[in-house]
């Protein structure tokens, strides 16, 4: 009998959408890591929300576990690399509570706006303090969006609808989506300086976190307002309260937290501050929604194989999973190279198939290479919602086959346009199994893919690669594997270097320094 824990509070529909497939259901709510490492052997799947931490040791004693279910959208909570690497697939349900996030954003600007929780508080205490409680407007207000994703573009609506303009920050929106939005897309200084509301709805990156610091923070208008109901740490909370304190910031509306659960915080216990326990989610209708959607999910994935909005794992069918495991497996490392290089908004792209891969059904190849390149831009980009998300965002999405072989077997190439340029990067198959990057930016060059990966353009002159090899080595970096390749004597030159482990920020900027070198970017895979 294949059995599933809920180890969360979810609606009572997702026990009895369980049931009724004939899924044996146990809801143990509450335990605690020890209670839950001692139970989790007996269990097939493992339904939660955010308050269960799905650990190494949670998957170290899960000897049936088939998949991990997550009611909502982040998966911080879950060791999702070492669930793959156990074959444990983990879905999500990424699109069940957008609408109820960002209402929840327009509830904040509200209570902002018009001092509501401080003016109730003051009431309710038996005071009567009218002329305190001096609020502004919203209509023909500028509202700021850092993020225009599904939430973000939902907030843009709602703003609209109270007369509100619109200008967002987010290098991945393309100027068409944007103009389809009603926005104005600019760049992160210029929002800034003209938003009276900044509301954010962004992932948390290595490139946003603390994207709201002291110096975003100076080149705000006087009396701005900052939401965040998106995640903790994009903003610096030590300067936001040194900005609310210096009444620079109007007033700040918090769901969300560096640390949580949240029993004590700089920015608490402020008339200006409305904050509230990660309510983003927590509406009925959400709730509902994110409940049965991953007890479906997992049903069809403990009956059938079906696979529906994993983060770890393509969807695909059980008969095609065999044949097209390595081609997936390419196609999302050529998406995600060429995602890791794209840093302005991409409004095109163009896979092509040659030779033998052409042959097969290319639909979950092209579903992997769109999540491989936008995974690096968003946290909750999967298989499925690839493809909606490049729609949404305007990105025309190019599929080319060709079944008579090149110089390879097989061959996939990825071309991404973005605002700046254009980039290629190719791929092959070395004995079916065996990924290696072949072309980039039209240079040939044949290398291996790896967890770490330095990407080095240069120009072709003697002395950058000994200037490279001593820096690193200076720098106690081992290089794994080192592979060139150049346009043409003197011209552009490419290398990537597989190396062990990540490399400190400041061998990366002294890597920059170096004569005749252009870029340097490290990749991880």
């Amino acid at each position: 009998m294949t059995r599933v824990l809920i180890a969360d509070e979810l609606s009572a529909n997702a026990e009895a959408v369980f049931r009724q497939n004939g899924i044996e259901v146990d809801v143990k709510v509450g335990m605690s890591p020890d209670e839950l490492i001692a139970c989790i052997g007996d269990y097939d799947g493992l339904a939660v929300r955010s308050a269960t931490k799905v650990t190494a040791a949670v998957l170290d004693a899960a000897a049936k576990l088939k998949i991990v279910g997550r009611a909502g959208i982040g998966v911080d909570n879950i060791d999702v690399p070492l669930a793959t690497q156990r074959g444990v697939v983990v879905m999500n349900t990424p699109f069940g509570n957008a609408t109820t996030t960002a209402e929840h954003a327009v509830g904040m600007m509200f209570a902002l706006a018009r001092q509501i929780t401080a003016a109730n508080a003051s009431t309710q205490a038996g005071k009567w303090e009218k002329s305190r409680f001096m609020g502004v407007e919203l209509t023909g207000k500028t509202l700021g969006l850092i993020g225009c994703g599904n939430i973000g573009s939902i907030v843009a609506d709602r703003a609209h609808g109270l007369h509100m303009r619109v200008v967002a920050y987010d290098p991945y929106l393309s100027p068409e989506r944007a103009i389809d939005l009603g926005i104005e897309k600019l760049e992160l200084d210029d929002l800034l300086a003209r938003a009276d509301f900044i509301t954010l709805h962004a992932p948390l990156t290595d490139s946003t976190r603390g994207i709201i610091d002291a110096g975003a923070l100076a080149k705000t208008r006087q009396g701005v307002y900052i939401i965040n109901c998106a995640r903790g740490g994009l903003v610096v909370e030590e300067d936001l309260a040194a900005a609310l304190d210096s009444g620079h910031v109007a007033g700040a509306g918090f769901d969300v937290f560096v640390k949580e659960p949240a029993k004590e915080n700089i920015l608490f216990g402020r008339d200006n501050v409305v904050c509230t326990p990660h309510l983003g989610a927590a509406t009925n209708e959400a709730q509902e929604n994110v409940a049965v959607q991953v007890a479906e999910q997992m049903s069809d994935f403990l009956l059938t194989g079906a696979v529906t909005n994993a983060i770890n794992m393509p969807s695909v069918t059980a008969d095609e999973a065999p044949r097209l495991r390595p081609y997936m497996a390419l196609a999302e490392h050529l998406g995600s190279f060429a995602g890791q290089l794209t840093e302005t908004g991409i409004s095109a792209v163009t896979v092509e198939f040659q030779g033998h891969v052409a042959t097969l059904n290319t639909r979950p190849l092209m579903a992997a290479a769109l999540t491989g390149l936008l995974r690096p831009m968003l946290d909750a980009v999967n298989m499925v919602s690839a493809p909606s998300i490049a729609r949404e965002r305007n990105i025309r999405v190019t599929e080319s086959k060709d079944e008579q072989a090149g110089d390879y077997e097989t061959m996939i190439r990825i071309t991404v346009t973005t605002e700046r340029q254009e980039r290629s990067v190719t791929g092959t198959l070395f004995g079916g199994t065996r990924a290696r990057i072949v072309n980039i930016k039209g240079i040939d060059i044949e290398a291996e893919m790896s967890p770490y990966m330095l990407y080095i353009t240069n120009k072709d002159t003697p002395g950058v690669i000994g200037n490279l090899g001593r820096t690193l080595g200076d720098a106690g970096v081992n290089i794994a594997t080192f592979h060139l390749g150049r346009a043409g004597q003197g011209n552009d030159a490419i290398a990537l270097l597989q190396i062990d482990q990540p490399l400190d920020a400041s061998v990366v900027d002294a890597v920059c320094k170096l004569p005749n070198i252009f870029q340097v970017k490290q990749l991880a895979f």
